[in-house]
């Protein structure tokens, strides 16, 4: 039982507790034919923990003002079982299990999704078997699979693998096979923390960066030879406070704040060079080393081109809503922009993504003249040009075009004037590292292809990928007004940097 004077220090521990208000009424027939009503009021509290971990619906009785709480759905609904770790090889690298055992069969049905998927990303985020649901994401060229054996929101077991992934590059600054063999026991001492019994528990970086120290050098060795864990004994102040993202007794010598503007062109562009589909998806990055416990506002300069949004919970979703407001003075309106008002965490972490969807607003920085002809007898030939478009007015740097040819392609035979290229017969991928161009010489590559004597048009055509990168641009005009610090006296070092690249850039022939 809960008593009504908990909800407070549930409050304080970091619960949002929100109240309800529910009516109920009945009526019933007398023996003298009259009807008689009656209502009641009972009022529902809702409350959600920091973590996500737990929901639970409390209801207080009149008579005797305690709380009956029942666990609900959700509560269950987010128990992971087991999690998988593995390469594009199929080599199971990682293996972790919260309750029963299950068996590395279950993988059977994932490598099966994998074989048929063209490219890794194509593998299906959510796969039913006869017993289990298996959820997966693709990072860092490995995939990480979560077993589950109810139905679940996909998209909290998701987030809950990114988490993950994040979590070991922020501790061991990058996550392939090699990285998770070698640090396997720090690896486990920290799923062992991010879920308690398949529950996800601690999920924020600084609360496990106490519980559980970093592993350099040093410290290894010192705990060689004293014979003790990097585990801390004690529980860190921050995971009861109401700001868990962040630890206590932050000081730096420098203190300094970066963030990091990035925008995703996602692109489809027909045969003529004209965008069918553009669209961006854009996050805000941050680097934070600031002493104390600073409260930092951001501001844009068009924050209406936003069109979805999704939140750290560091950030008060209210500020942002209600800057966003029209006040009427006589004759004038006054509009407020929308400003990001937030107790970073120390270190790194993603602040906001947001995507754009209007496509007048995506002027596609990077343009691919292409040809592609072949006969039955004579093979074909392939000609590539990139050039950049003269309005960005900045530099294209890691350009790469990757070319899916058909599958009646058997050699090529072609000559870049700038980089390098390579082709899979195997795949029939053709790989084009360009890197840096500029507007006085464009990159060119020809040449012939050998197909089969079979083979005709209507058998298929190449598919283009295009990679690029343009720093210090965003194409959308997004821009970073002002950042402004409170609560602390010193004055940081603030710095932005702009950078645009392409997501899934596809150019079609």
């Amino acid at each position: 039982m809960i008593v009504a004077n908990q909800l407070k220090a549930l409050e304080r521990v970091g619960a949002v507790v929100e109240y309800l208000q529910m009516t109920t009424k009945n009526a019933y027939c007398t023996t003298r034919n009259e009807i008689v009503t009656t209502a009641t009021t009972e009022r529902y509290y809702v409350i959600f923990s920091k973590f996500y971990s737990l929901k639970r619906f409390l209801r207080i009785q009149k008579n005797d003002r305690k709380f009956i709480y029942h666990q609900s759905l959700w509560f269950y609904i987010i128990k992971i079982l087991s999690c998988f770790s593995q390469s594009i090889y199929r080599d199971i690298t990682l293996e972790k299990h919260w309750k029963a055992l299950i068996y590395r069969s279950v993988c059977d049905y994932f490598f099966e999704a994998q074989k048929r998927a063209y490219t890794p990303e194509d593998v299906p985020v959510v796969i039913s078997t006869p017993n289990h649901y298996l959820i997966s994401i693709y990072r860092k060229a490995l995939f990480f699979v979560a077993v589950v054996n109810t139905e679940v929101p996909p998209l909290l077991v998701i987030e809950f693998l990114h988490r993950v992934v994040d979590i070991f590059i922020g501790y061991f600054d990058d996550c392939n096979d090699t990285i998770i063999k070698e640090n396997l026991v720090t690896i486990y001492e920290l799923l062992d923390e991010m879920l308690d019994n398949g529950y996800p528990l601690a999920t924020e970086s600084n609360i496990l960066q106490e519980l559980i120290k970093p592993p350099n050098f040093f410290r290894n060795l010192a705990n060689t030879v004293t014979g003790k864990s990097n585990v801390s004994e004690t529980l860190p102040m921050g995971q009861l406070s109401n700001i868990p993202w962040r630890r206590s007794g932050v000081r730096y010598t420098n203190n300094e704040a970066y963030f990091d503007v990035v925008e995703e062109i996602d692109a489809i562009v027909d045969k003529s060079g004209n965008a069918i589909f553009a669209e961006i998806q854009g996050y805000v990055d941050c680097c934070i080393k600031l002493s104390g416990m600073p409260d930092l506002t951001m501001a844009f300069s068009n924050p209406r081109l936003f069109d979805d949004v999704s939140f750290h919970p560091c950030v008060r979703f209210k500020r942002w809503e209600h800057n966003m407001s029209t006040v009427w003075l006589v004759c004038f309106i006054i509009q407020t922009d929308r400003v990001l008002s937030f107790v970073p965490p120390d270190g790194q972490f993603r602040l906001m993504s947001f995507h754009i969807g209007s496509q007048s607003l995506v002027t596609l920085p990077i343009n691919l003249r292409h040809s592609f002809t072949f006969k039955n007898t004579q093979g074909g030939k392939l000609d590539l040009t990139v050039s950049p478009k003269h309005n960005i007015g900045k530099m294209l740097e890691d350009v790469s075009v990757t070319v899916v040819m058909p599958k009646f392609v058997v050699n090529c035979n072609l000559v870049p004037t700038q980089g390098k290229y390579t082709f899979d017969t195997v795949t029939k991928v053709l790989l084009w590292e360009i890197g840096k161009v500029e507007y006085t010489r464009l990159p060119n590559l020809q040449g012939t292809v050998t197909v089969q004597p079979c083979a005709t048009s209507t058998d298929g055509s190449p598919t283009i990928n295009v990679h690029f990168l343009i720093n210090q641009l965003t194409v959308s005009g997004i821009k970073v007004n002002r950042v402004d610090m409170y609560g602390e006296k010193y004055k940081p070092f603030k710095g932005v940097k702009y950078i645009t690249k392409a997501g899934r850039f596809q150019v079609r022939i």
